[in-house]
């Protein structure tokens, strides 16, 4: 551990709550497996990381089913936005552009006028494609600016992973891959407890 990650814990008051978001239904899919190892890095690095696992149960977006009381899936995945404090998306790239699945997702955050929702919220993402996901990411800032939700440019981070990094438990084992994830943690958690966050 180096010094300016003694610096940082010494001067968080409280552990941060970040959820993670993969934008894939795939089993074994690396995006997941990026924000499954971030979340076992984040318990040691004093930061609460909770994985969002019903990307599939989600309804397709309805604007008419877009009003109280919102269907169950809908719900939960809103009340885990507004107990985090940031969140990290990982997603891969399809047919040119996000998956459909995790756009459904994101189309369920635009409405939400709950002061906790992603509505000023750092977000980040973690690009794990070898092949970069240019695309994905460009359509994925684009709806995250329309949402005005607060985009953590230094954690955005390219950090490709192949299917031979995860292990058979679906964790990276590679220390290099373990590093870059664990510092985005660290980045996104000092950008939450800076003085600047809450303007």
């Amino acid at each position: 551990m180096g010094a300016a990650t003694c610096v940082f814990e010494a001067r968080v008051a409280e552990r941060v709550r970040v959820l993670l978001i993969s934008g894939s239904v795939r089993a074994r899919s690396t995006n997941s497996a990026v924000l499954r190892t971030a979340a076992a890095l984040a318990t040691a690095a004093g930061i609460d990381a909770v994985r969002y696992e019903g990307l599939a149960a989600l309804p397709a977006f309805d604007p008419d089913a877009d009003v109280a009381p919102r269907p169950a899936p809908v719900r939960e995945l809103l009340d885990r936005i507004h107990r985090a404090d940031a969140i990290v998306f990982s997603t891969p790239e399809y047919a040119g552009a996000l998956p459909g699945a995790f756009k459904n997702l994101l189309d369920w955050l635009i409405g939400d006028n709950d002061p906790r929702s992603v509505y000023n919220k750092p977000v980040a993402w973690i690009n794990a494609s070898p092949r970069g996901a240019a695309l994905a990411h460009d359509s994925l800032r684009a709806v995250l600016g329309y949402a005005h939700a607060d985009i953590v440019q230094a954690v955005c981070v390219n950090i490709p992973v192949t299917p031979g990094s995860v292990d058979l438990d679906g964790l990276i084992d590679d220390p290099a891959i373990r590093d870059a994830i664990e510092a985005a943690l660290h980045a996104l958690a000092a950008h939450v407890t800076a003085p600047h966050s809450n303007q």
